[in-house]
């Protein structure tokens, strides 16, 4: 079990009558696996409705939405009378029956204390294009993303230095060097393998050995997501879903990181491509970076049409996806790849910790990659992947906005100088 989620999910439980839970996120995010393992452990009954592998159970809502109805309907299936008192009701791929996510507002409703969990592959996608009216109000919504850096720290048994990070992140003590740079290597050994669970798992289960890692597993998630674009688009909306994904590593490379519809097709716009866009923001492949011309609350008041940037959901499928070796990665001179597989290491990190990701600039004259509003306020970041952290864009923000104080991230110990909080990149998942 991920800890982060079993806060969640415990604290879900914890309520006299919850609302129904639904789990979106990319596809072997570990919904399933999450969801399947608090059940077992929590509840002395345990119904599993899969609705991708059985069609038929959707005939349980074909006739009516009571929640009664189709307790009775499950009952009848299993041979057996359900005590909801004890009982979870989990299901599964819930977006192949519609009628299944319209009936949760009944199960909400109903006098009775149910229990039901809920997920499913690109549920975001069908949520946004359902017939029926999705039930808003009626149900806990939660997002499960790939593993953060703290995560993989923790499947590397590495607590100890997992709980150390934050309370320097807190103090802004420095480490010695010989921390500092175990720290920094785990860093890049989580850019080779990501948050993908299959991902960490192997490279665990192998020894934390990049040489033997399977670097397959996340080839197979890169097709089995090419493979859900043709499956749940449009046949003519597919084949630009699949250019937008396949451009993501060109567009971050370039010097100006704004996404760039000419690079995914000579002369062609943002009319063409916005819904393919949408689809995979939707489905959680994508994270998006919008721009922004003015430092207020709240930034989403100030979005300047038509500039943004993309991330993938997950810096390891984004090494893959770029055909880079675990070798070149590791190597410490400043490769110039480096700059976009940490931005979007940081990018995912934020999204992870529901900070919504903005940047701003001020013309040709300077550009602070994301504008984060934090506990202490707007805070301007600066992502930096080498030591060089020199940049005039950070004091261009300053003089203009006078933040409370600013972060900058990058290779360089913890620290804190001319009102500039120094964060290391493995202590980007203690920024909130």
């Amino acid at each position: 079990m991920r800890r982060k989620f079993e806060d969640v999910l415990t604290k879900w439980n914890m309520q006299q009558k919850p609302l129904p839970l639904m789990l979106l996120g990319a596809r072997q995010t570990g919904k399933t696996y999450i969801l399947d393992d608090f059940c077992k452990r929590n509840f002395e009954n345990y119904i599993y409705l899969n609705f991708f592998e059985n069609n038929d159970f959707a005939s349980f809502f074909a006739n009516s939405l009571n929640a009664n109805t189709i307790l009775t309907n499950i009952e009848l299936y299993y041979g057996k009378k359900i005590n909801i008192e004890n009982t979870v009701l989990f299901f599964d791929e819930i977006q192949e029956c519609e009628q299944a996510i319209f009936s949760l507002k009944f199960f909400a409703e109903s006098p009775l204390p149910f229990r039901i969990v809920t997920a499913g592959s690109l549920l975001g996608v069908k949520l946004n294009r359902m017939k029926s009216p999705f039930p808003v109000g009626k149900v806990q919504i939660e997002t499960l993303y790939p593993m953060d850096f703290e995560e993989f720290l923790w499947a590397m048994d590495e607590t100890l230095l997992a709980k150390s990070i934050n309370e320097h992140y807190q103090t802004n003590e420095s480490y010695p060097e010989i921390i500092h740079s175990k720290a920094i290597m785990l860093y890049r050994q989580y850019l080779c393998i990501g948050g993908m669970p299959a991902s960490v798992k192997d490279f665990a289960d192998k020894g934390k050995d990049l040489l033997i890692a399977d670097s397959f597993i996340k080839d197979n998630i890169l097709t089995g997501y090419l493979a859900d674009m043709t499956k749940y688009a449009a046949n003519v909306d597919a084949v630009k879903i699949h250019q937008i994904y396949r451009t993501i590593p060109a567009q971050l490379a370039k010097p100006q990181t704004k996404f760039m519809y000419k690079i995914v097709e000579q002369g062609s716009n943002a009319e063409k491509y916005q819904t393919a866009i949408e689809w995979l923001l939707e489905s959680n492949m994508l994270l998006r970076c919008d721009l922004i011309n003015n430092i207020q609350s709240p930034l989403s008041a100030f979005l300047v049409e038509n500039f943004f940037k993309l991330y993938l959901s997950d810096v390891g499928l984004l090494t893959t996806l770029s055909r880079l070796k675990y070798g070149e990665i590791m190597q410490p001179d400043n490769r110039s790849f480096l700059g976009y597989l940490t931005e979007n290491f940081v990018a995912q990190t934020f999204t992870a910790n529901k900070i919504p990701l903005y940047y701003w600039n001020s013309g040709n004259k300077a550009e602070i990659d994301i504008v984060a509003n934090l506990n202490d306020g707007i805070i301007p970041v600066e992502i930096k992947s080498g030591r060089n952290v020199g940049s005039k864009s950070l004091g261009v923000y300053i003089d203009k906005y006078h933040p409370l104080y600013a972060i900058r991230i990058s290779v360089k110990n913890f620290g804190f100088e001319n009102n500039i909080k120094s964060v290391p990149l493995y202590a980007v998942h203690c920024i909130n």
